[in-house]
């Protein structure tokens, strides 16, 4: 574990410090601008070695360093959990329902006896850690999106929701009791399967400094806080160059792991 944290915190470009709100915000800072949320690895890994289960933590650092890829929720928020926890935070990993329960998983992180949510998992604009001890609705507003974390309800939960354009397009709830990530493998191993979201459409974010990038199928998005600028993309090789550019990920590599899909999904359906 040491050496998988020590490399991960390399990639990062971050130093063990200890922790502290600060810290953390620096971990997130670095690791929204370094690893980025994208399914080509998922497909990628699948197509090549059959993976249809959790990557590996050894094969998730490799792949940040040599392909620049990042992950889905259960990778990046399963792993920056390892490493939180290593580096001496009191962090949980909890899941979160969307149209089916405990389909997403985050991390909410206690410093100070303050709860904080973490996740870079959700392919959204989340460069910091969240506060939980809300009297009113948290904010982040970003283009034409606003992603807002509602206060606790009477269950203790917590709701996060993102609106396009003033409508809710999309959304989940926090379950705020610890899990293990084995409490999620047939979840994963679900997220695998030919009909699932993630097998059927491509999502790719990641910050630019203070540029939000998006990539949804043949769609890039450049967010700043008032502005989105779409450009629809004429072809899959057009995409490919796009992405290897913008992101670091090969052509080919792209190319590859998109072949066969249709690229018809909506990851924010």
């Amino acid at each position: 574990m040491e050496k998988y944290c020590e490399k991960y915190l390399q990639l990062l470009g971050v130093r063990k410090e200890r922790p502290g709100l600060e810290a953390l915000k620096r971990i997130i800072r670095a690791h929204a601008s370094t690893v980025p949320f994208e399914n080509i690895s998922k497909l990628f890994y699948k197509k090549r070695s059959g993976l249809t289960s959790l990557i590996d933590f050894e094969l998730y650092l490799d792949g940040i360093e040599k392909y620049h890829f990042g992950g889905t929720c259960y990778a990046n928020n399963f792993y920056l959990n390892r490493l939180l926890t290593w580096l001496g935070y009191e962090v949980k990993l909890c899941g979160a329902d969307m149209k089916n329960p405990d389909v997403h998983i985050v991390n909410i992180v206690k410093i100070e006896n303050r709860e904080f949510l973490v996740d870079t998992g959700y392919g959204a604009p989340f460069s910091e850690p969240f506060p939980l001890d809300l009297s009113t609705d948290y904010e982040i507003i970003i283009g034409n999106e606003r992603y807002v974390l509602k206060p606790r309800d009477d269950n203790n939960r917590h709701q996060m929701g993102l609106f396009r354009d003033g409508m809710l397009k999309h959304g989940y709830c926090i379950n705020p009791t610890p899990r293990q990530i084995g409490e999620f493998l047939q979840v994963i191993a679900n997220s695998f399967r030919e009909e699932a979201t993630f097998m059927n459409a491509l999502l790719i974010t990641r910050f630019e400094g203070d540029l939000f990038l998006s990539i949804r199928n043949l769609t890039v998005t450049e967010f700043t806080r008032s502005a989105a600028n779409h450009q629809t993309l004429g072809s899959r090789e057009q995409l490919a160059r796009v992405i290897e550019r913008r992101v670091g990920i090969s052509e080919g590599i792209v190319l590859e792991s998109l072949e066969g899909l249709q690229l018809a999904g909506d990851a924010w359906s």
